[in-house]
């Protein structure tokens, strides 16, 4: 079998690896749940490389990602519930129906028109899916209650924030998140001195759900600046270890201000 651009030709590969008998013993043996994991893994290797800025590794990256569509697709085809066509036509279809801005009669819309109407649209979709599988609209168990637990942490709480924001419950200015960062900064310095680890982890947890908040009201994906902030520190302790092998000497042999040190001549550079 030859490699393709025509995404059939994959289509034809996991069917060949799902193949009893002939097919890949280790693809005949996945299923929905086993496969989720890799599924999350790939989508962290294709934001991997985004932080990179490598494009040549995001196309291998978004290859594999669509291999796992591809996966999923083909475990519901052999239930007979979907294949890959329709997964196609359902996100059409529904790219479609939330953008009558561009496909419809809704023209010249602001963003923030543009998202009070995709809102609108995704609550009607949810009630016309109540309907279909229970046939009585159900009544929602909250404005939070449609956000995903296996998101992210940092993800979700952005996403627990931006519900909470569309009903009022919210801080309009961002010189106030710092003020609560502070007060949560505080709270940990209470906790710690109360010398419970439970209490110390909620006011921790507390704290990083406030910085969430500031990364939101600045229009930035908190995970994206934690990432930044990792090869950041990638970096600089890269620079401390090769100062210290080109010196021929070992961590043990140092103090952490002689680290601090180069630490901070890493930085001085990074600025210049």
């Amino acid at each position: 079998m030859q490699p393709s651009s025509d995404i059939a030709r994959l289509i034809e590969i996991m069917a060949a690896l799902r193949t009893p008998g002939s097919g890949c013993p280790w693809d005949l043996e996945q299923n929905f749940e086993t496969i989720v994991p890799f599924t999350l893994e790939e989508a962290y290797e294709v934001a991997d490389a985004v932080q990179r800025g490598d494009l040549q590794d995001l196309r291998d990256e978004l290859g594999d990602l669509l291999l796992q569509v591809v996966f999923h697709a083909r475990l519901a085809e052999e239930q007979k519930a979907f294949d890959f066509g329709g997964v196609v036509e359902a996100i059409t279809a529904k790219m479609i129906r939330r953008h009558p801005h561009i496909f419809g009669e809704a023209k010249d819309l602001t963003p923030d028109a543009v998202k009070g109407l995709w809102a609108e649209i995704k609550a009607a979709e949810k009630a016309a899916k109540a309907v279909a599988r229970g046939g009585e609209v159900q009544t929602p168990s909250g404005v939070l209650a449609d956000v995903a637990v296996t998101l992210p942490a940092l993800t979700r709480a952005v996403k627990l924030q931006e519900k909470a924001s569309r009903v009022g419950f919210d801080w309009k200015d961002a010189k106030v998140v710092v003020v609560k960062i502070r007060e949560e900064t505080d709270e940990v310095e209470a906790a710690l001195a109360g010398g419970d680890p439970d209490a110390v982890a909620e006011e921790i947890g507390d704290l990083f759900f406030a910085v969430a908040n500031l990364a939101r009201h600045h229009d930035r994906d908190p995970e994206s600046i934690v990432r930044a902030a990792n090869a950041k520190f990638e970096r600089r302790f890269g620079f401390i270890e090769e100062t210290l092998a080109r010196r021929g000497q070992a961590f043990a042999a140092t103090s952490l201000a002689e680290m601090e040190a180069l630490w901070t001549e890493a930085k001085a550079a990074e600025k210049k």
